[in-house]
């Protein structure tokens, strides 16, 4: 079992597999674009997943695959399965923007239903097509399909949670359509407070509170609900007449980090210990070096003892310095 200096244990770890993305949202990445990774400093498929079963040894039972955007990255459906049927992984889930995700179901489906993920997080800030490319400076995509993708994975019994970053001056108008999707389908739609990283520190974010606010005065009084998913930092609300829920991320506005369970790994092997920092432990130097894996599983479990108390957002927000560090390089 990982445990940290302030007790909390450590049970979750987010996995990048890749840098790259076919958005560039406002809030993640520069409209130019960035200087992607060499293939040769990510972790191979075979790398990330000695990983995971090396913390699945300490007690990491759940899994989060993102990216960038990870259905770029050819061979993740293979990935996704040899994960499943590594013992001691609970739950294998999967962060994407939606774009590949039909060819993805279609590749998993037919060929082997062990490689479809327990459940899909869908990053969906705009339902309007305009305000959406605005978002994520795509205009080749719409969230139309997205849609459909939904219904699709609900077809097929596969949980889905959309996420929105509603970032003043973008999306403000799209907040109701998006809680909305809750009312007729069993998902939740969930608010995440920008975070002021990379490019997102010059942007104004939208507190969960006047999201809440809105969403209370079009259709009432928030309900406190549970059983979504008890291990990540949203809270849950329902609505009369609703069949699923609403989820609010407050990460500036009101931290979680005294209840924090996870652990990040970067597409190039960084194990980060908190989203606001640069504290970690380079692993695929040690992968690359030889170590074995009690090695790596003795390193991996003295420096969580490392691992902040509060991440530092509040700070960040108003200070000279920004922090440099992009979503897409670190996973979210």
């Amino acid at each position: 079992m990982l445990v940290d200096a302030y007790g909390r244990v450590l049970d979750y770890l987010r996995v990048s597999v890749t840098d790259r993305c076919n958005f560039r949202c406002v809030y993640c990445m520069p409209e130019s674009g960035v200087e992607w990774k060499p293939h040769a400093e990510m972790l191979s498929f075979e790398e990330a997943l000695r990983v995971c079963r090396i913390m699945a040894g300490l007690g990491v039972g759940k899994i989060k695959l993102t990216g960038g955007e990870p259905l770029l990255r050819r061979g993740l459906a293979s990935f996704v399965e040899n994960l499943k049927t590594a013992g001691g992984i609970e739950k294998v889930t999967l962060t994407t923007n939606g774009v590949l995700l039909g060819a993805y179901l279609d590749d998993a489906e037919t060929a082997r239903r062990a490689a479809l993920p327990d459940g899909v997080n869908i990053s969906l800030n705009a339902l309007d097509g305009g305000r959406f490319a605005k978002v994520t400076r795509n205009a080749l995509s719409g969230p139309e399909e997205i849609i459909c993708l939904v219904d699709r994975l609900l077809a097929m019994g596969i949980p889905v949670k959309i996420n929105c970053v509603p970032v003043r001056g973008f999306n403000e108008a799209d907040i109701l359509p998006l809680a909305a999707l809750a009312r007729d389908r069993n998902i939740a739609v969930r608010f995440i407070e920008l975070m002021p990283l990379g490019c997102a520190a010059n942007l104004e974010f939208i507190s969960g509170g006047e999201v809440a606010a809105l969403v209370e005065k079009a259709w009432g009084g928030l309900v406190p609900c549970g059983g979504v998913d008890g291990s990540g930092p949203a809270v849950y609300y329902g609505l009369a007449g609703f069949s699923g829920s609403i989820g609010f991320i407050n990460a500036v506005s009101h931290g979680f980090c005294e209840t924090c369970n996870r652990l990040r790994l970067t597409s190039s092997g960084f194990l980060k210990l908190c989203l606001s920092g640069d504290a970690g432990l380079d692993l695929r130097e040690l992968l690359r070096g030889g170590a074995g894996d009690e090695e790596i599983a003795r390193a991996v479990t003295a420096v969580v003892a490392h691992k902040p108390r509060f991440h530092n957002f509040s700070a960040v927000y108003g200070a000279a310095g920004r922090h440099p560090g992009g979503m897409f390089a670190i996973g979210g």
